[in-house]
């Protein structure tokens, strides 16, 4: 392994992470391991930890928690989902993956990774939007919209699918691709919920696809996705109102099985809508002394349910590339190579997913709900490799990789 200062001492290197979702939090405290000290830099002006729709965490990203010793920080927030089950639009169960995730809104996900960080000294600087970074001989300087700099040995983008970080470096990269998929997203409680049993429940609809789960305390996490082939311009689907998103998805589901369009109409408030991308594989996750992580790097769908942890475990890889290697380029081009098999795999496969979740006709329904028990049993053992990735920690990286 290489032998990085410890911290305090006058070569201590530092690193300037650029966003203070979920990568950034986790690198920087992989890189405190290793003795260089680490400063988020966040866009927004305060924590925005009530905004966004909720994901499952699988047992990679867990796992890297498990390593950090964090993982209670942010189970706290979360339910776990013991198992899926996959209904068709009359609500007659087609399979099941019995494989458990952690439940959780994405802004409480952020802000037990946040905690966790400051807990640990981590510096977070919000306000800070990046506006464009330049090498300076053996460091860089970054710069910020308020007029401010802040300089260190190497960046790194963590500021997510649309990274500004991502096209400063990278200006030809690939622009974030529409998937052809809306997603949609509330909270309620209703007499019409399923048991808190830890069943996350997805439904094959006549005109969208949609999952709910009861947590304990009797709130109901729920998505709906729905094909649309034209992509929403910029805001267009942001600026959908609760009332008028309730009253399409109504329209949608009135005739899909109980207690789908319950939930629907017994949402009270806060329904809200995203287009869903996913990332075109970039030539490249590094220049210079600029590297991209997570979604800034490559970005998933979420219907496999692996952004979040594909995050957690580039920032895990990164930080003991830089441990092991002599100079940030070497350290960078590890990771990539490393990492950047696994990631685009997974994006076909979110990708494929999502195709595959409606079906035009009562003929393609009927096929579908005769094979899908077979392809679900196939698509439980696919999950077993993703899930029980885990990547040591005291296991060095040769030079080998590079």
């Amino acid at each position: 392994m290489g032998n990085p200062q410890a911290p305090g001492s006058k070569e201590q290197r530092r690193a300037l992470l650029i966003g203070c979702g979920i990568a950034g939090p986790v690198l920087a405290l992989f890189l405190q391991r290793i003795g260089v000290e680490a400063v988020i830099h966040e866009a927004s002006e305060e924590p925005r930890d009530d905004v966004g729709a909720f994901l499952n965490l699988a047992p990679n990203g867990l796992a890297v928690l498990e390593t950090l010793g964090i993982r209670d920080n942010v189970e706290r927030y979360g339910s776990p989902t013991t198992s899926t089950a996959f209904l068709n639009h009359r609500g007659k169960q087609l399979g099941e993956n019995p494989a458990e995730t952690l439940l959780l809104k994405r802004g409480l996900l952020n802000k037990g990774l946040r905690e966790a960080a400051v807990e640990r000294g981590i510096t977070v600087e919000f306000g800070k939007f990046f506006e464009s970074v330049s090498e300076t001989g053996d460091g860089v300087t970054v710069r910020f919209r308020d007029g401010t700099t802040a300089e260190g040995d190497f960046m790194v983008g963590c500021d997510g699918i649309h990274s500004k970080s991502r096209y400063s470096v990278l200006p030809n990269a690939p622009r974030p691709t529409y998937t052809g998929v809306i997603g949609t997203a509330g909270y309620t409680r209703s007499r019409y919920g399923a048991p808190e049993d830890g069943t996350m429940r997805m439904s094959f609809c006549l005109d969208g696809f949609f999952g709910h789960q009861t947590t304990p305390g009797g709130e109901i996490y729920w998505f709906e996705n729905y094909h649309q082939s034209r992509e929403p311009a910029r805001g267009e689907i942001e600026a959908v109102t609760h009332e008028e998103w309730q009253r399409r998805l109504l329209a949608k589901h009135r005739k899909d099985h109980y207690p789908v369009p319950q939930l629907i109409e017994d949402t009270p408030a806060g329904i809200i809508g995203y287009p869903i991308y996913d990332m075109p594989s970039l030539p490249t996750w590094y220049k210079g002394r600029v590297c991209l992580v997570g979604d800034a790097a490559h970005a998933t769908s979420p219907h496999v349910g692996q952004g979040a942890s594909m995050a957690m475990e580039d920032a895990i890889v990164l930080a003991k590339c830089l441990r092991d290697l002599d100079a940030p380029e070497r350290a960078f081009a590890a990771y990539q190579d490393i990492r950047k098999g696994r990631v685009e795999k997974i994006i076909k496969e979110g990708r494929k997913t999502g195709n595959q979740k409606a079906a035009a006709n009562g003929f393609q329904r009927a096929v579908r709900d005769l094979v899908l028990p077979f392809f679900l049993k196939l698509g439980v053992k696919a999950t077993e490799p993703v899930y029980s990735y885990r990547v040591p920690w005291d296991e060095p990286v040769t030079p080998a990789r590079v």
